[in-house]
Protein backbone atom coordinates (compact mmCIF):
# COMPACT_ATOMS: atom_id res chain seq x y z
CA UNK A 1 0.00 0.00 0.00
CA UNK A 2 3.13 2.30 -0.57
CA UNK A 3 1.75 3.37 -3.63
CA UNK A 4 -1.51 5.37 -2.46
CA UNK A 5 -2.15 8.73 -2.01
CA UNK A 6 -4.03 11.39 0.07
CA UNK A 7 -6.86 10.51 -2.06
CA UNK A 8 -6.95 7.14 -1.31
CA UNK A 9 -7.67 7.78 2.86
CA UNK A 10 -9.79 10.50 2.13
CA UNK A 11 -12.25 8.60 -0.08
CA UNK A 12 -12.13 5.43 1.53
CA UNK A 13 -12.89 7.20 4.79
CA UNK A 14 -16.26 8.99 3.34
CA UNK A 15 -17.22 5.54 1.41
CA UNK A 16 -17.14 3.55 4.75
CA UNK A 17 -18.75 6.49 6.29
CA UNK A 18 -21.41 6.09 3.46
CA UNK A 19 -22.04 2.79 3.89
CA UNK A 20 -22.11 2.99 7.81
CA UNK A 21 -24.72 5.14 7.47
CA UNK A 22 -26.53 3.05 5.16
CA UNK A 23 -26.73 0.39 7.35
CA UNK A 24 -28.92 2.07 10.32
CA UNK A 25 -32.31 1.37 10.14
CA UNK A 26 -34.95 3.67 8.84
CA UNK A 27 -36.80 3.40 12.38
CA UNK A 28 -33.51 4.39 14.06
CA UNK A 29 -33.14 7.20 12.12
CA UNK A 30 -36.26 8.57 11.36
CA UNK A 31 -35.65 11.84 10.02
CA UNK A 32 -31.98 11.06 8.53
CA UNK A 33 -32.10 7.68 7.13
CA UNK A 34 -29.37 7.53 3.99
CA UNK A 35 -32.54 7.55 1.62
CA UNK A 36 -34.62 10.11 3.02
CA UNK A 37 -31.85 13.16 2.73
CA UNK A 38 -30.18 11.21 -0.48
CA UNK A 39 -34.30 11.71 -1.97
CA UNK A 40 -34.11 15.51 -0.76
CA UNK A 41 -30.91 16.32 -2.34
CA UNK A 42 -31.75 14.40 -5.84
CA UNK A 43 -35.04 16.16 -5.68
CA UNK A 44 -33.24 19.79 -4.98
CA UNK A 45 -30.98 19.41 -7.86
CA UNK A 46 -33.17 18.17 -10.52
CA UNK A 47 -35.88 20.54 -9.61
CA UNK A 48 -33.00 23.66 -9.94
CA UNK A 49 -30.38 22.55 -11.96
CA UNK A 50 -32.08 20.43 -14.11
CA UNK A 51 -31.32 23.04 -17.28
CA UNK A 52 -27.56 23.21 -16.03
CA UNK A 53 -27.00 19.34 -16.82
CA UNK A 54 -28.74 19.43 -20.11
CA UNK A 55 -26.63 22.54 -21.08
CA UNK A 56 -23.71 20.72 -19.63
CA UNK A 57 -24.34 17.36 -21.62
CA UNK A 58 -24.72 19.37 -24.72
CA UNK A 59 -22.25 21.44 -24.85
CA UNK A 60 -19.50 18.55 -24.10
CA UNK A 61 -21.21 16.56 -27.25
CA UNK A 62 -20.55 20.38 -28.86
CA UNK A 63 -17.07 20.69 -27.65
CA UNK A 64 -16.62 17.12 -28.64
CA UNK A 65 -17.96 17.87 -32.63
CA UNK A 66 -15.34 20.47 -32.50
CA UNK A 67 -12.36 19.07 -31.69
CA UNK A 68 -12.96 16.34 -34.64
CA UNK A 69 -12.95 19.09 -37.56
CA UNK A 70 -10.56 21.75 -35.98
CA UNK A 71 -6.69 21.73 -36.60
CA UNK A 72 -5.96 20.07 -33.14
CA UNK A 73 -7.55 16.96 -34.54
CA UNK A 74 -4.16 15.56 -36.18
CA UNK A 75 -2.17 15.64 -32.49
CA UNK A 76 -1.69 12.43 -30.85
CA UNK A 77 -2.76 10.88 -27.87
CA UNK A 78 0.92 9.82 -26.72
CA UNK A 79 4.24 10.86 -28.64
CA UNK A 80 4.52 11.21 -32.15
CA UNK A 81 5.97 7.36 -33.16
CA UNK A 82 3.38 5.94 -30.64
CA UNK A 83 1.50 3.11 -32.21
CA UNK A 84 -2.23 2.01 -30.74
CA UNK A 85 -1.81 -0.98 -28.14
CA UNK A 86 -4.76 -2.21 -29.16
CA UNK A 87 -6.59 -3.13 -32.53
CA UNK A 88 -9.93 -1.74 -33.34
CA UNK A 89 -11.98 -4.57 -32.51
CA UNK A 90 -10.58 -5.29 -28.92
CA UNK A 91 -10.22 -1.68 -28.49
CA UNK A 92 -14.21 -0.77 -28.80
CA UNK A 93 -15.09 -4.12 -26.69
CA UNK A 94 -12.87 -3.16 -23.99
CA UNK A 95 -14.43 0.86 -23.73
CA UNK A 96 -18.05 -0.84 -24.89
CA UNK A 97 -18.25 -3.59 -22.14
CA UNK A 98 -16.91 -0.79 -19.37
CA UNK A 99 -19.08 2.07 -20.87
CA UNK A 100 -22.91 0.96 -21.54
CA UNK A 101 -22.89 -3.42 -20.71
CA UNK A 102 -25.02 -3.75 -17.95
CA UNK A 103 -27.27 -0.49 -18.73
CA UNK A 104 -28.18 -1.78 -21.93
CA UNK A 105 -28.94 -5.04 -21.34
CA UNK A 106 -31.08 -3.98 -18.59
CA UNK A 107 -32.97 -1.28 -20.45
CA UNK A 108 -32.61 -3.07 -23.87
CA UNK A 109 -36.00 -3.96 -23.88
CA UNK A 110 -37.44 -1.74 -20.28
CA UNK A 111 -36.78 1.56 -21.75
CA UNK A 112 -38.84 1.78 -25.18
CA UNK A 113 -41.16 0.03 -23.72
CA UNK A 114 -41.51 1.93 -20.62
CA UNK A 115 -41.31 5.36 -23.14
CA UNK A 116 -44.59 3.52 -25.70
CA UNK A 117 -46.86 3.17 -22.74
CA UNK A 118 -45.69 6.92 -20.89
CA UNK A 119 -44.46 8.88 -23.58
CA UNK A 120 -42.94 12.70 -23.35
CA UNK A 121 -45.74 14.08 -25.74
CA UNK A 122 -47.57 11.53 -27.58
CA UNK A 123 -50.86 9.33 -26.61
CA UNK A 124 -49.43 6.23 -24.71
CA UNK A 125 -49.84 3.07 -27.10
CA UNK A 126 -50.31 4.91 -30.50
CA UNK A 127 -47.79 4.98 -33.45
CA UNK A 128 -46.84 8.34 -32.71
CA UNK A 129 -45.77 7.02 -29.31
CA UNK A 130 -44.05 4.17 -30.88
CA UNK A 131 -41.59 6.73 -32.66
CA UNK A 132 -40.92 8.53 -29.42
CA UNK A 133 -39.95 5.70 -27.67
CA UNK A 134 -37.07 4.06 -29.80
CA UNK A 135 -36.20 7.86 -30.67
CA UNK A 136 -35.64 8.93 -27.42
CA UNK A 137 -34.00 5.81 -26.68
CA UNK A 138 -31.25 6.39 -28.94
CA UNK A 139 -31.13 9.97 -27.69
CA UNK A 140 -30.50 8.78 -23.87
CA UNK A 141 -27.94 5.94 -25.35
CA UNK A 142 -26.02 7.72 -27.78
CA UNK A 143 -24.20 10.79 -28.78
CA UNK A 144 -24.20 12.68 -26.01
CA UNK A 145 -23.04 10.27 -22.98
CA UNK A 146 -20.33 9.12 -24.98
CA UNK A 147 -19.19 12.93 -25.66
CA UNK A 148 -19.06 13.13 -21.69
CA UNK A 149 -16.74 9.92 -21.76
CA UNK A 150 -14.60 11.10 -24.70
CA UNK A 151 -14.05 14.96 -23.21
CA UNK A 152 -12.58 13.26 -19.48
CA UNK A 153 -10.76 10.59 -21.66
CA UNK A 154 -9.40 12.83 -23.99
CA UNK A 155 -8.41 15.20 -21.35
CA UNK A 156 -6.65 12.23 -19.30
CA UNK A 157 -5.05 10.29 -21.83
CA UNK A 158 -3.64 13.53 -23.68
CA UNK A 159 -1.63 14.70 -20.43
CA UNK A 160 -0.80 11.18 -19.53
CA UNK A 161 1.01 9.96 -22.94
CA UNK A 162 2.01 13.47 -23.94
CA UNK A 163 2.57 15.46 -21.29
CA UNK A 164 3.91 12.75 -19.10
CA UNK A 165 1.80 14.01 -16.48
CA UNK A 166 0.21 11.61 -13.87
CA UNK A 167 -3.16 9.99 -14.72
CA UNK A 168 -5.44 11.63 -12.53
CA UNK A 169 -8.14 14.39 -13.16
CA UNK A 170 -6.60 16.91 -11.22
CA UNK A 171 -3.10 16.32 -13.07
CA UNK A 172 -5.29 17.56 -16.58
CA UNK A 173 -6.10 20.89 -14.96
CA UNK A 174 -2.63 22.40 -13.84
CA UNK A 175 -2.83 24.34 -17.44
CA UNK A 176 -5.75 25.99 -16.06
CA UNK A 177 -5.35 26.23 -12.17
CA UNK A 178 -1.29 25.94 -12.43
CA UNK A 179 1.00 22.76 -10.96
CA UNK A 180 1.12 24.83 -7.04
CA UNK A 181 -2.82 24.69 -6.28
CA UNK A 182 -3.14 21.31 -7.94
CA UNK A 183 -0.59 19.60 -5.50
CA UNK A 184 -2.73 21.29 -2.82
CA UNK A 185 -5.32 20.76 -1.30
CA UNK A 186 -7.27 21.60 -4.57
CA UNK A 187 -5.85 18.80 -6.48
CA UNK A 188 -6.87 16.28 -3.73
CA UNK A 189 -10.38 17.45 -3.53
CA UNK A 190 -10.71 17.14 -7.11
CA UNK A 191 -9.70 13.59 -7.37
CA UNK A 192 -11.81 12.85 -4.59
CA UNK A 193 -14.33 14.32 -6.37
CA UNK A 194 -13.77 12.01 -9.21
CA UNK A 195 -13.54 8.97 -6.54
CA UNK A 196 -16.42 9.38 -4.74
CA UNK A 197 -18.32 10.26 -8.15
CA UNK A 198 -16.81 6.46 -9.36
CA UNK A 199 -17.74 4.89 -6.88
CA UNK A 200 -21.44 5.77 -6.49
CA UNK A 201 -21.79 6.07 -10.41
CA UNK A 202 -20.21 2.05 -10.92
CA UNK A 203 -22.22 1.19 -7.67
CA UNK A 204 -25.65 2.63 -9.42
CA UNK A 205 -24.50 -0.53 -12.67
CA UNK A 206 -23.74 -2.53 -10.21
CA UNK A 207 -27.21 -2.65 -8.59
CA UNK A 208 -29.11 -2.48 -11.79
CA UNK A 209 -26.80 -5.82 -12.56
CA UNK A 210 -27.97 -7.23 -9.45
CA UNK A 211 -31.45 -7.09 -9.81
CA UNK A 212 -31.88 -7.90 -13.08
CA UNK A 213 -29.92 -11.19 -12.44
CA UNK A 214 -32.10 -11.52 -9.35
CA UNK A 215 -35.31 -11.02 -11.30
CA UNK A 216 -34.19 -13.38 -14.00
CA UNK A 217 -33.43 -16.43 -11.86
CA UNK A 218 -36.44 -16.25 -9.95
CA UNK A 219 -38.56 -14.84 -13.65
CA UNK A 220 -37.15 -17.88 -15.04
CA UNK A 221 -37.03 -20.61 -11.95
CA UNK A 222 -40.46 -21.46 -9.95
CA UNK A 223 -40.45 -20.92 -6.43
CA UNK A 224 -37.21 -18.71 -6.24
CA UNK A 225 -38.06 -15.73 -4.68
CA UNK A 226 -36.33 -12.22 -5.74
CA UNK A 227 -35.13 -10.81 -2.58
CA UNK A 228 -32.46 -8.71 -1.28
CA UNK A 229 -31.00 -11.96 0.31
CA UNK A 230 -30.56 -13.04 -3.31
CA UNK A 231 -29.31 -9.80 -4.21
CA UNK A 232 -26.97 -9.59 -2.11
CA UNK A 233 -25.70 -13.30 -2.63
CA UNK A 234 -25.11 -12.50 -6.49
CA UNK A 235 -23.45 -9.23 -5.66
CA UNK A 236 -21.00 -11.71 -3.72
CA UNK A 237 -20.44 -14.20 -5.63
CA UNK A 238 -19.87 -11.57 -8.34
CA UNK A 239 -17.18 -9.87 -6.40
CA UNK A 240 -15.20 -12.73 -5.69
CA UNK A 241 -15.64 -13.61 -9.69
CA UNK A 242 -14.16 -9.67 -10.43
CA UNK A 243 -11.48 -9.73 -7.78
CA UNK A 244 -10.34 -13.26 -9.40
CA UNK A 245 -10.08 -11.35 -12.88
CA UNK A 246 -8.29 -8.25 -11.26
CA UNK A 247 -5.61 -10.33 -10.15
CA UNK A 248 -4.65 -11.22 -13.86
CA UNK A 249 -4.56 -7.55 -14.75
CA UNK A 250 -5.95 -5.68 -17.87
CA UNK A 251 -3.92 -7.50 -20.83
CA UNK A 252 -5.92 -10.89 -19.22
CA UNK A 253 -8.90 -10.91 -17.27
CA UNK A 254 -10.72 -7.36 -18.78
CA UNK A 255 -9.38 -8.08 -22.41
CA UNK A 256 -10.76 -11.77 -22.46
CA UNK A 257 -13.86 -10.99 -20.95
CA UNK A 258 -14.57 -7.76 -23.07
CA UNK A 259 -13.88 -10.06 -26.27
CA UNK A 260 -16.39 -12.29 -24.45
CA UNK A 261 -19.05 -9.67 -23.50
CA UNK A 262 -19.25 -8.58 -27.68
CA UNK A 263 -19.14 -11.82 -28.78
CA UNK A 264 -22.52 -13.05 -26.06
CA UNK A 265 -23.98 -10.08 -26.91
CA UNK A 266 -23.51 -9.98 -31.09
CA UNK A 267 -25.19 -13.65 -30.31
CA UNK A 268 -28.03 -12.66 -28.65
CA UNK A 269 -28.76 -9.63 -31.05
CA UNK A 270 -28.45 -11.20 -34.33
CA UNK A 271 -30.50 -14.34 -33.00
CA UNK A 272 -33.58 -11.89 -31.84
CA UNK A 273 -33.23 -9.72 -35.19
CA UNK A 274 -33.39 -12.99 -37.34
CA UNK A 275 -35.54 -14.71 -35.03
CA UNK A 276 -38.08 -11.81 -34.71
CA UNK A 277 -39.60 -9.18 -36.41
CA UNK A 278 -36.75 -8.69 -39.16
CA UNK A 279 -38.31 -6.42 -41.19
CA UNK A 280 -39.83 -4.27 -39.12
CA UNK A 281 -36.40 -3.87 -36.42
CA UNK A 282 -34.86 -2.63 -39.46
CA UNK A 283 -37.34 -0.54 -41.15
CA UNK A 284 -37.84 1.03 -36.97
CA UNK A 285 -33.67 1.32 -37.16
CA UNK A 286 -33.68 3.67 -39.75
CA UNK A 287 -36.25 5.92 -39.72
CA UNK A 288 -35.56 6.45 -35.98
CA UNK A 289 -31.69 7.15 -36.64
CA UNK A 290 -33.18 9.97 -39.13
CA UNK A 291 -35.36 11.27 -36.72
CA UNK A 292 -33.02 11.34 -34.10
CA UNK A 293 -30.62 12.80 -36.43
CA UNK A 294 -33.05 15.47 -37.57
CA UNK A 295 -34.53 16.19 -33.83
CA UNK A 296 -31.45 16.05 -31.73
CA UNK A 297 -31.10 19.86 -31.04
CA UNK A 298 -34.70 20.16 -29.71
CA UNK A 299 -34.07 17.09 -27.13
CA UNK A 300 -30.68 18.18 -26.24
CA UNK A 301 -32.52 21.12 -24.58
CA UNK A 302 -36.00 19.99 -23.99
CA UNK A 303 -37.20 21.64 -20.53
CA UNK A 304 -41.41 21.75 -20.06
CA UNK A 305 -40.98 25.15 -18.02
CA UNK A 306 -45.06 25.75 -18.60
CA UNK A 307 -46.17 22.24 -17.56
CA UNK A 308 -47.27 21.65 -13.84
CA UNK A 309 -45.57 18.23 -13.73
CA UNK A 310 -42.09 18.02 -15.33
CA UNK A 311 -41.54 14.33 -13.52
CA UNK A 312 -40.37 12.33 -17.32
CA UNK A 313 -37.71 15.00 -18.14
CA UNK A 314 -36.48 14.72 -14.58
CA UNK A 315 -36.91 11.03 -14.41
CA UNK A 316 -35.38 10.08 -17.45
CA UNK A 317 -32.98 12.65 -19.52
CA UNK A 318 -31.50 14.54 -16.41
CA UNK A 319 -31.13 11.62 -14.71
CA UNK A 320 -28.90 9.60 -17.58
CA UNK A 321 -26.99 12.69 -18.48
CA UNK A 322 -26.10 12.13 -14.41
CA UNK A 323 -25.73 8.78 -14.33
CA UNK A 324 -23.30 9.29 -17.43
CA UNK A 325 -21.44 12.09 -15.48
CA UNK A 326 -20.93 10.30 -12.58
CA UNK A 327 -19.63 7.00 -14.41
CA UNK A 328 -17.11 10.08 -16.44
CA UNK A 329 -14.31 9.18 -14.34
CA UNK A 330 -14.80 5.45 -14.46
CA UNK A 331 -15.19 5.30 -18.04
CA UNK A 332 -12.87 8.00 -19.09
CA UNK A 333 -9.98 7.01 -17.10
CA UNK A 334 -9.94 3.54 -18.74
CA UNK A 335 -10.78 4.40 -22.01
CA UNK A 336 -7.41 6.91 -21.86
CA UNK A 337 -5.78 3.92 -20.73
CA UNK A 338 -6.30 1.88 -23.99
CA UNK A 339 -6.29 4.56 -26.42
CA UNK A 340 -2.59 5.85 -26.46
CA UNK A 341 -1.11 6.08 -29.81
CA UNK A 342 -4.30 7.55 -31.34
CA UNK A 343 -5.17 10.83 -33.07
CA UNK A 344 -8.04 12.90 -31.26
CA UNK A 345 -9.46 12.35 -34.43
CA UNK A 346 -9.69 9.01 -34.23
CA UNK A 347 -10.31 9.20 -30.90
CA UNK A 348 -13.30 10.94 -30.79
CA UNK A 349 -14.87 9.57 -33.98
CA UNK A 350 -14.24 5.98 -32.77
CA UNK A 351 -15.59 6.73 -29.02
CA UNK A 352 -18.48 8.60 -30.74
CA UNK A 353 -19.52 6.89 -33.71
CA UNK A 354 -19.45 2.89 -33.17
CA UNK A 355 -20.70 2.84 -29.46
CA UNK A 356 -24.09 5.10 -30.44
CA UNK A 357 -24.48 3.34 -34.24
CA UNK A 358 -24.39 -0.29 -32.26
CA UNK A 359 -26.33 1.09 -29.50
CA UNK A 360 -29.53 2.27 -31.56
CA UNK A 361 -28.92 -0.99 -33.98
CA UNK A 362 -29.21 -2.76 -29.77
CA UNK A 363 -32.38 -0.53 -28.57
CA UNK A 364 -34.18 -1.45 -31.88
CA UNK A 365 -33.72 -5.23 -32.14
CA UNK A 366 -34.83 -5.52 -27.91
CA UNK A 367 -36.99 -2.62 -27.61
CA UNK A 368 -38.44 -2.72 -31.39
CA UNK A 369 -39.55 -6.45 -31.00
CA UNK A 370 -40.73 -5.80 -27.71
CA UNK A 371 -43.23 -3.15 -29.17
CA UNK A 372 -43.88 -5.16 -32.14
CA UNK A 373 -45.24 -7.90 -29.68
CA UNK A 374 -47.64 -5.20 -27.94
CA UNK A 375 -48.28 -3.10 -30.77
CA UNK A 376 -49.10 -6.48 -33.63
CA UNK A 377 -49.50 -9.30 -31.50
CA UNK A 378 -51.37 -8.02 -28.45
CA UNK A 379 -48.83 -9.28 -25.90
CA UNK A 380 -48.83 -7.35 -22.77
CA UNK A 381 -45.33 -7.54 -21.70
CA UNK A 382 -45.78 -4.53 -19.38
CA UNK A 383 -47.92 -6.31 -17.44
CA UNK A 384 -45.43 -8.30 -15.87
CA UNK A 385 -43.16 -5.31 -15.86
CA UNK A 386 -45.67 -3.22 -13.55
CA UNK A 387 -46.08 -6.80 -11.25
CA UNK A 388 -42.49 -7.76 -11.10
CA UNK A 389 -40.32 -4.83 -11.82
CA UNK A 390 -38.38 -2.64 -15.28
CA UNK A 391 -35.71 -5.69 -14.94
CA UNK A 392 -37.79 -8.09 -16.05
CA UNK A 393 -39.02 -7.03 -19.29
CA UNK A 394 -36.32 -8.68 -20.98
CA UNK A 395 -37.29 -12.29 -19.97
CA UNK A 396 -40.87 -10.96 -20.14
CA UNK A 397 -40.06 -10.34 -24.15
CA UNK A 398 -37.74 -13.52 -24.46
CA UNK A 399 -39.83 -16.13 -23.76
CA UNK A 400 -42.13 -15.02 -26.77
CA UNK A 401 -39.75 -15.87 -29.02
CA UNK A 402 -38.50 -19.23 -30.25
CA UNK A 403 -35.48 -20.82 -28.08
CA UNK A 404 -36.62 -17.73 -25.36
CA UNK A 405 -35.22 -20.06 -22.35
CA UNK A 406 -31.66 -20.82 -24.24
CA UNK A 407 -31.45 -16.85 -25.46
CA UNK A 408 -32.90 -16.00 -21.71
CA UNK A 409 -29.73 -18.11 -20.28
CA UNK A 410 -27.68 -16.06 -22.53
CA UNK A 411 -28.92 -13.00 -21.39
CA UNK A 412 -28.36 -13.76 -17.44
CA UNK A 413 -24.75 -14.98 -18.76
CA UNK A 414 -24.29 -11.69 -20.42
CA UNK A 415 -25.23 -9.54 -17.60
CA UNK A 416 -23.05 -12.00 -15.28
CA UNK A 417 -20.02 -11.01 -17.54
CA UNK A 418 -20.77 -7.54 -18.42
CA UNK A 419 -21.27 -6.86 -14.16
CA UNK A 420 -17.75 -8.73 -13.80
CA UNK A 421 -15.85 -6.61 -16.27
CA UNK A 422 -17.54 -3.23 -15.49
CA UNK A 423 -16.36 -3.86 -11.76
CA UNK A 424 -12.82 -5.21 -12.39
CA UNK A 425 -12.27 -2.45 -14.68
CA UNK A 426 -13.80 -0.11 -12.04
CA UNK A 427 -10.80 -1.57 -9.41
CA UNK A 428 -8.44 -0.63 -11.72
CA UNK A 429 -9.40 2.92 -12.43
CA UNK A 430 -9.85 3.29 -8.64
CA UNK A 431 -6.56 1.76 -8.59
CA UNK A 432 -5.28 4.88 -10.40
CA UNK A 433 -7.04 7.60 -9.28
CA UNK A 434 -5.64 6.93 -5.74
CA UNK A 435 -2.14 5.73 -6.24
CA UNK A 436 -1.05 9.19 -8.06
CA UNK A 437 -1.92 7.36 -11.40
CA UNK A 438 -0.27 4.51 -11.75
CA UNK A 439 -1.02 1.75 -14.61
CA UNK A 440 -0.87 -1.18 -12.61
CA UNK A 441 -2.27 -0.23 -8.88
CA UNK A 442 -1.75 -3.30 -6.60
CA UNK A 443 -3.88 -5.99 -5.73
CA UNK A 444 -4.31 -4.74 -2.14
CA UNK A 445 -5.74 -1.45 -3.14
CA UNK A 446 -7.74 -2.79 -6.18
CA UNK A 447 -9.28 -5.09 -3.87
CA UNK A 448 -10.18 -2.65 -1.26
CA UNK A 449 -12.15 -0.68 -3.81
CA UNK A 450 -13.71 -3.88 -4.74
CA UNK A 451 -14.70 -4.62 -1.41
CA UNK A 452 -16.49 -1.01 -1.20
CA UNK A 453 -18.27 -0.95 -4.55
CA UNK A 454 -20.39 -3.75 -3.41
CA UNK A 455 -20.68 -2.48 -0.23
CA UNK A 456 -21.87 0.48 -1.77
CA UNK A 457 -24.03 -1.29 -4.37
CA UNK A 458 -25.42 -3.70 -1.55
CA UNK A 459 -26.39 -1.18 1.19
CA UNK A 460 -28.17 1.13 -2.16
CA UNK A 461 -30.33 -1.54 -2.88
CA UNK A 462 -31.40 -2.39 0.60
CA UNK A 463 -32.29 1.42 1.63
CA UNK A 464 -34.37 1.92 -1.37
CA UNK A 465 -33.84 -0.33 -5.03
CA UNK A 466 -33.42 0.93 -7.86
CA UNK A 467 -34.71 5.00 -6.77
CA UNK A 468 -31.81 5.13 -4.46
CA UNK A 469 -29.09 4.07 -6.95
CA UNK A 470 -30.79 6.54 -9.43
CA UNK A 471 -30.64 9.37 -6.44
CA UNK A 472 -27.46 8.49 -5.53
CA UNK A 473 -25.88 9.01 -9.00
CA UNK A 474 -27.99 12.00 -9.72
CA UNK A 475 -25.80 13.46 -6.18
CA UNK A 476 -21.93 12.19 -7.16
CA UNK A 477 -22.68 13.34 -10.91
CA UNK A 478 -23.36 17.47 -9.66
CA UNK A 479 -19.94 18.93 -8.11
CA UNK A 480 -18.11 16.85 -11.44
CA UNK A 481 -20.10 18.34 -14.05
CA UNK A 482 -17.80 21.60 -12.78
CA UNK A 483 -14.60 19.47 -13.07
CA UNK A 484 -15.63 18.77 -16.37
CA UNK A 485 -16.50 22.15 -17.59
CA UNK A 486 -12.78 23.27 -16.35
CA UNK A 487 -11.20 20.43 -18.36
CA UNK A 488 -12.78 21.57 -21.72
CA UNK A 489 -11.10 24.87 -21.10
CA UNK A 490 -7.97 23.08 -20.02
CA UNK A 491 -7.38 21.15 -22.89
CA UNK A 492 -8.26 23.91 -25.77
CA UNK A 493 -5.33 26.21 -23.38
CA UNK A 494 -3.33 23.12 -23.60
CA UNK A 495 -3.92 22.84 -27.51
CA UNK A 496 -3.52 26.17 -28.60
CA UNK A 497 0.23 26.21 -26.45
CA UNK A 498 1.35 23.49 -28.28
CA UNK A 499 -0.05 24.59 -31.51
CA UNK A 500 1.90 27.76 -30.95
CA UNK A 501 5.18 26.40 -30.20
CA UNK A 502 4.35 23.32 -33.07
CA UNK A 503 3.96 26.75 -35.16
CA UNK A 504 7.34 28.56 -34.19
CA UNK A 505 9.16 25.55 -34.84
CA UNK A 506 8.25 25.37 -38.74
CA UNK A 507 9.17 29.07 -38.75
CA UNK A 508 12.69 28.35 -37.05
Amino acid sequence: MKQVTKVFYISVVIAFLFIGWGIIPESTLPTWNLNNITTNIQGFLTNKFGWFYLLSATGFLVFAIFLIFSRYGKIKLGKPDDEPEYPYITWFAMLFSAGMGIGLVFWGAAEPLSHFHTPPTAEPGTQQAAKEAMRYSFFHWGLHPWAIYAVIALALAYFKFRKNAPGVVSAALVPLLGEERIKGPIGTTVDSIAVFATIFGVATSLGLGALQISSGLSYLIPGLDDNFTLQLSIIAIVTVLFMISAMTGLNKGIKYLSNTNIVLALLLMFFLLFAGPTNFIMDYFTTTFGSYLSNLPQMSLRMTPFAEDNNWVQGWTIFYWAWWISWAPFVGTFIARVSRGRTIREFILGVLLVPTIFGALWFSVFGGTTIHLEFFQGMDIQSSVTELGTEVALFAMLENIPLGMVMSIIGLTLISTFFVTSADSATFVLGMQTTGGSLNPSNQVKFTWGLIQAGAAAVLLWQGGLGALQTAAIIAAFPFTFIMIMLCFSLVKSFAEEDRKIGLKKKQ
